[in-house]
């Protein structure tokens, strides 16, 4: 009697989501136009439309299920299992150094070929994108929707310093990022007195006049036909090149025969040390002052003014240092590409970006290169499942937020551990002998 009490609200909620979802798939599936001999007719499918709301019914019926029995599981577990205050997680350092390992022999792997190193490559940019922005969003607790209007300077900067002045990738690299930081305190100004919804409506303002300006200003950024014949980085001068008058290759200098997979290597390893360094600065700068203010401001901005860290520069600096790596990636990908127009920068990107620091849980740095493999990888892999792919991803999508509603690996290691009660008593009564 009890089974069945628990059991019959739970097949109402289903069969109230499986009528929704037939009449939602109704003028979707249900009706197709068909083109015979006699003109355009209308053709009924209403099996699909029932194998639809089946389709919700019992998933939604298994979900209620599923969630009832994991709630009447005893609460109580064995302290073994559950990971004690203060310790650090040892699974995670060596889940990244598992991490760095596979992607320093990828190119070197049997089945690697130019398309799974561009592919990689291409996760590797939004791993860094996703990292730059975890400073914002994750540690400083500010919603940006614009992100991509750093992007976007950082690859421009890029190309129009190489182009009009000849400079070299090493050189346009760090301008990049000091162009694109300043245009994070530029942004940083109007919104320091904004949260929560009014900064995402602000944040999501600055990124699309970004990309307005780069459309109409035709004379400086080319308008929508972009930017073309963008310089390619060499190696410490060494350009990968069949041949170059008045130049050593690079496969001449090192006595290699010529092919063109050098340069894709080489842009692979590039961006993996660029992901890696932008890692690595996160890492330590979270356990500096800087780091720990962000983290108080994003828990309480009222406490973090009572305990005399100023927001302002708090919120500046956490703005320009996540718009410097987006200048980073921003003119790696102009240099990969050797093109960039507006269409690449569009909002849709920064919303990836953002599912990619969520997904992955705020703050977690594994968890975003897992996030990034999920919504950047598998879609570029399952490229030929053509419009079943985007559906496929958006039930990748709803299926982990049900099932880690906080992130894949939302329970980060905190940046200050205090000692243990008795330590510190004993501590108190050495310092007043």
């Amino acid at each position: 009697m009890g089974t069945l009490s628990r059991l019959t609200p739970h097949l109402k909620d289903s069969l109230a989501a499986g009528l929704l979802a037939g009449l939602l798939a109704l003028p979707m599936l249900g009706f197709r136009l068909v083109d015979s001999a006699q003109g355009l007719s209308l053709d009924y499918r209403f099996t699909w439309v029932a194998i639809a709301a089946a389709t919700v019914f019992t998933g939604r019926l298994i979900l209620l299920q599923a969630g009832d029995a994991i709630r009447r599981r005893p609460s109580q577990r064995s302290a073994s299992t559950q990971p004690q205050a203060g310790r650090p997680n040892k699974l995670r350092p060596i889940l990244g150094w598992l991490f760095i390992a596979g992607a320093l022999v990828l190119p070197w792997a049997p089945l690697a070929d130019r398309n799974l190193l561009d592919k990689a490559t291409l996760l590797l940019i939004y791993v860094m994108l996703g990292w730059g922005l975890n400073v914002v969003v994750g540690l400083a607790g500010l919603l940006d929707l614009g992100y991509v209007a750093f992007y976007a300077v950082g690859a421009y900067s890029y190309a129009l310093l190489s182009q009009n002045f000849g400079l070299s990738f090493w050189i346009c690299l760090p301008l990049a990022g000091l162009f694109s930081a300043s245009f994070g305190m530029l942004l940083g100004f109007p919104v320091l007195r904004l949260r929560g919804d009014y900064l995402a409506i602000v944040t999501l303002g600055f990124g699309e006049i970004v990309r307005v300006v780069l459309l109409n200003w035709q004379v400086v950024t080319g308008g929508p036909n972009g930017v073309s014949g963008i310089q390619r980085p060499s190696f410490f001068g060494l350009p990968f090149l069949a041949t170059a008058p008045g130049k050593t290759t690079f496969h001449e200098f090192f006595g290699l025969p010529f092919s063109p997979d050098h340069r894709i290597v080489f842009l692979y390893y590039l961006i993996l040390v660029l992901a890696l360094v932008t890692n690595l600065f996160t890492l330590r700068i979270r356990r500096l002052p800087i780091g720990r203010a962000w983290e108080a401001l994003r828990e309480d901005e009222t406490a973090c003014r009572s305990l005399g860290i100023d927001p302002t520069k708090t919120k500046l600096s956490a703005f320009a240092i996540g718009a410097m790596f987006a200048g980073f990636a921003g003119s790696f990908f102009a240099t990969r590409q050797g093109f960039i127009s507006p269409e690449s920068f569009s909002f849709l990107e920064s919303a990836i970006i953002l599912a990619i620091v969520v997904l992955g849980g705020l703050g977690s740095q594994i968890g975003i290169v897992l996030s990034a493999f999920l919504l950047v990888g598998l879609p570029e892999w399952f490229r030929d499942l053509q419009q079943y792919r985007m559906l496929a991803f958006g039930g990748a999508m709803v299926l982990i937020m049900l099932w880690r509603p906080r992130g894949l690996l939302s329970n980060r290691e905190p940046t200050i551990r205090l000692a243990s009660a008795p330590s510190r008593v004993a501590q108190t009564a050495e310092d007043s002998v």
